[in-house]
């Protein structure tokens, strides 16, 4: 029996003890201006501790990590994409934002499949022995080959038992359609029975855009995997060529089209986000 869906922490439970564990669901987006636009797509995920990859790589003959197979998890595709050590980086990153050294890190990404991958958003949470969610790290990518990270410390008066709610100025290039004139503001259920990742972006007149990613925790198994390949075929081919099918829609729409910035790197780097952050509390 599925667990049952809440928006509520408290009923939520605890982040999963397995090594990594499927997340299956829709992820919606909602465009409100100039021109509406909205589409929802079945998709699944990848929670992985990142301290136990070696016990995820056993846990189905169909997933694998750092090696091809129907499904499969790379280091090499997030952080610094070297290859490099992931809990170092993650520790790094947050060390800069003064947060102690997390007890454990969980990665929330799309796997690859047959090889292929593209995450638009990956989602790092970094946890106290307690288990207490001490910060996260929002890792964005565009398609155009560059990817971004967002370091988010949980401060006093983010976390309620709605989750917690974050926000951040936009730096980072993403869509030729939305300006680089935004702020984004998170909330966001952490991993437990469920997990719920939804973002409002805004500019200076008010919500521009919403989007979000709900899905149901099941374990990562061999029956598992192949009843989530069987509901979402593709799954990374559907996610780039949505990208690019809902793009050409909303270009139809004569929505504005915003140029690429020329001192846009291919790799932002983090953000300095304690400068820029204001807390969502009282919203």
């Amino acid at each position: 029996m599925r667990p049952r869906a809440s928006n509520r922490a408290s009923d939520n439970g605890p982040p999963p003890e397995a090594a990594a564990v499927l997340y299956s669901g829709s992820v919606m987006h909602h465009r409100m201006k100039p021109r509406q636009h909205r589409f929802s797509y079945e998709v699944f995920s990848v929670l992985l501790d990142l301290d136990r990859l070696d016990e995820a790589n056993g846990l189905s003959r169909l997933f694998s990590v750092n090696r091809f197979n129907l499904l499969s998890f790379h280091e090499k595709d997030h952080g610094q994409r070297d290859g490099g050590n992931l809990r170092c980086h993650v520790e790094r990153l947050l060390a800069g934002e003064g947060v102690q050294r997390p007890a454990r890190i969980l990665l929330l990404a799309y796997p690859r499949l047959l090889g292929y991958g593209f995450n638009p958003l990956s989602v790092y949470y970094a946890y106290d022995k307690q288990d207490r969610l001490l910060a996260l790290i929002y890792e964005v990518r565009n398609t155009f080959g560059g990817l971004h990270t967002y370091v988010a410390p949980v401060k006093p008066g983010q976390w309620s038992d709605a989750g917690v709610r974050q926000d951040q100025r936009k730096e980072f290039y993403v869509s030729p359609f939305i300006s680089m004139e935004q702020h984004y503001h998170f909330r966001m259920l952490p991993p437990g029975d469920t997990v719920r990742v939804r973002i409002l972006e805004k500019d200076t007149a008010g919500p521009l855009l919403a989007a979000s990613f709900s899905g149901t925790c099941s374990p990562l198994s061999t029956r598992s995997i192949a009843r989530a390949c069987l509901r979402v075929p593709f799954l990374s081919l559907k996610v780039m060529s949505a990208i690019h099918w809902e793009a050409f829609k909303i270009w139809r729409k004569r929505v504005p089209f915003h140029r690429r910035p020329a001192n846009d790197a291919p790799d932002g780097g983090p953000s300095r986000r304690h400068q820029e952050t204001a807390l969502a509390s009282n919203e």
